[in-house]
């Protein structure tokens, strides 16, 4: 092999590509479902955004996980979460501006005349789900792309730098 050709560690199957192009869709519906009804029936938008941000991985696992990074860039992921917290602070911090106290969603009866089910609907949809995506998937690309505590990658890692660091070196001679 020459040097100009790098080993991936992504191996195409049409088995695994297929079967995640079936089951996508599916993840990505039932996770949208619980993220929708997440106030109303258990599961929630914790879990609905779990199961999103799992989907994700699973396309990346199939596909290629630098085609996926590609595909979902970094500011995407981060504006998820950034935005989620955005929200839930939006949301907690409207009964305040009205003299009330933080997330207390009767004040968006009292003040606004919007019931209080629909603060908690947009914490859950517009706060927990998106945080949850966004960490899941920000995580994963974070591990993948292999980040060593001193800033260098794995791959940044010279052979020598790899092998002095893990194994102990013993020299053998041949008069023993």
């Amino acid at each position: 092999m020459s040097e100009s050709q790098e080993e991936s560690p992504y191996v195409e199957s049409q088995v695994i590509m297929t079967t995640v192009q079936l089951i996508a869709p599916f993840s990505m519906t039932y996770g949208l479902f619980l993220l929708f009804h997440g106030a109303d029936t258990p599961g929630g938008s914790f879990q609905g955004g779990a199961i999103i941000g799992a989907t994700v991985l699973m396309i990346a696992f199939a596909f290629g996980i630098e085609v996926t990074r590609e595909w979902l860039r970094n500011r995407t992921v981060v504006a998820l979460a950034a935005g989620g917290v955005a929200a839930f602070g939006m949301v907690g911090l409207v009964p305040v501006l009205v003299g009330g106290k933080f997330l207390e969603y009767k004040m968006y009866k009292e003040v606004f005349g919007i019931k209080a089910k629909w603060g908690l609907e947009a914490i859950e949809i517009l706060g927990v789900a998106p945080i949850v995506a966004g960490v899941v998937c920000g995580l994963f690309f974070a591990i993948a792309a292999g980040y060593l505590s001193n800033g260098d990658t794995w791959d940044s890692r010279s052979p020598t730098d790899a092998d002095t660091k893990s194994t102990p070196t013993t020299e053998v001679t041949d008069d023993d």
